[in-house]
Parts: C-alpha cells; sequence; structure tokens
C-alpha cells in the first residue's frame, strides 16, 4: 500500500480536507492530510510563501517519521519544496512543478489561469527555475482570492473558461494548467466547455497532477537526488 501526505499550507479549518482528496485514491493507494499550525490563511505571494515554509518542512519531516510514502504540498507556489526535499529522503512533489512539467510535455506550449494578479510574478519565476518559461504562452488570472473560491465556484468555472478560451485563441496554448489547488475538481468542466467550442486541450487539475507523479515515484523506487538536495548539516538554529 502506498501512502501519499497531503500538506495544506494553510492555518484555515476546512481549506481542505481528506474527503476532498479521497476520490483520488485506489487499489494499493492511500492518502492523509494534514493542515499547518502556524503560517498563512493562504498563499497569495512570494511573503506567504516564505511564512509558510517553516511549517511545511516541519510537516514533512513528521510524514517521514510516521513512514508516509510520498508527500505532495498542496500549492500551486510549492512552498517548501527544495528545504523539504533536503531534509527528508521521500519523494516530495509539488503541484507547480509537476503540472508545468506534464503540460510541458502534452504540448509545444502551456497557459497558466491562477488567482489574482499577485501571484502571476510567483508562478512566472518557478517556471524559470523549473526549466519550463520558453514554453509558458501566458499567466491570466481570474481576479479572485484562495478562501472566497469555494462559495463562488459557479463563477469561479466562469473566469476560468473565459481566461482558458482567451489562453488557446490568443496565446496560442495547447494545454491549459489550472494556476491553483483551490481549483481542485474545476478542470473537467473547463475542459467540456472548451470543447464545445471546438479546443480539444488537455486541462490539467494540480493536485491530482502532482499525486500521480507522488505515486509513479513511489512505484519506480524514486526520490529526489543527494548530489542536488543534500542534507542540511547540524547547526544551532534559533526560533524553531
Amino acid at each position: 500500500m502506498t501512502h501519499i501526505r497531503i500538506i495544506t499550507p494553510s492555518v484555515v479549518e476546512g481549506l481542505r480536507s481528506l474527503d476532498d482528496i479521497a476520490g483520488l485514491g485506489g487499489p494499493g493507494l492511500t492518502f492523509s492530510h494534514v493542515a499547518l499550525e502556524r503560517g498563512p490563511s493562504s498563499i497569495e505571494g512570494e511573503y506567504d510563501h516564505v511564512i509558510a515554509a517553516p511549517d511545511v518542512v516541519r510537516r514533512a519531516v513528521e510524514a517521514e517519521a510516521d513512514g508516509v510514502d510520498a508527500i505532495v504540498i498542496d500549492c500551486m507556489g510549492d512552498p517548501g519544496l527544495q528545504a523539504a526535499r533536503e531534509r527528508v529522503s521521500i519523494p516530495v512533489v509539488g503541484p507547480g512543478e509537476a503540472s508545468m512539467h506534464l503540460a510541458a510535455m502534452l504540448a509545444h506550449r502551456f497557459a497558466i489561469v491562477t488567482i489574482l494578479e499577485a501571484v502571476r510574478p510567483m508562478l512566472g519565476n518557478l517556471a524559470r527555475v523549473y526549466g519550463v518559461a520558453d514554453k509558458l504562452a501566458a499567466i491570466r488570472v481570474v481576479d479572485m482570492p484562495v478562501l472566497e473560491l469555494t462559495e463562488r465556484r459557479a463563477e469561479v468555472i466562469e473566469r476560468l473558461t473565459e481566461n482558458a478560451v482567451r489562453c488557446v485563441e490568443d496565446n496560442h496554448a495547447g494545454v491549459i494548467v489550472l494556476g491553483c489547488t483551490g481549483f481542485f475538481g474545476c478542470a473537467d468542466a473547463i475542459a467540456a466547455a472548451l470543447a464545445e467550442r471546438g479546443l480539444i486541450v488537455p486541462v490539467i487539475d494540480p493536485i491530482p497532477a502532482a499525486a500521480c507523479v507522488a505515486e509513479a515515484l513511489v512505484k519506480a523506487r524514486l526520490t529526489h537526488s543527494r548530489h542536488s538536495y543534500r542534507s542540511p548539516r547540524e547547526k544551532r538554529v534559533v526560533g524553531y
């Protein structure tokens, strides 16, 4: 049995639950879920990204101690991803990295539709770090904060569809990446709306994408390189 833990980098209770991701499981695959005890209520920029990272790493260490096989960080910004890989030996997967690389495999160009203008620079920077910036056709926004996505779901789907159509028709994107894990469950509706317009392109939901990558790494007995992600030396650390 492969056990994947989802770490949601938020202190808001109910922002993600195990019920949300239960459908991703199946024979030989199970999920657990934790949120943060310290950090932001949502991640909508670099500041939130930084203050979430310490508790993400703590939760990653906890997951490895619990015997978990792999970790998925529940945020398109991948907070704490690199640091967590230095600290633990099990695979740690970021939805941003996994989604962008899958998109780059599926088309010559892809586009991201995300939440707010404040997130655009962060995702653009991550595309450069991940080596796929030359395939990134556009980043568009629905102009809606994370904590309003659930209660405004019909409006979210409408805005996602409008922006996805523009990405394909105006920016010539061959894949749409939903640029926030708060859009979880919207991909099928967006793909269907695009297909109605004759636009047959994949729509990547970052949480299922990252979960599939994590499961594949476990099955292939692969994890991140210790040559690239070296374990931190023991030293005095204050306040953590």
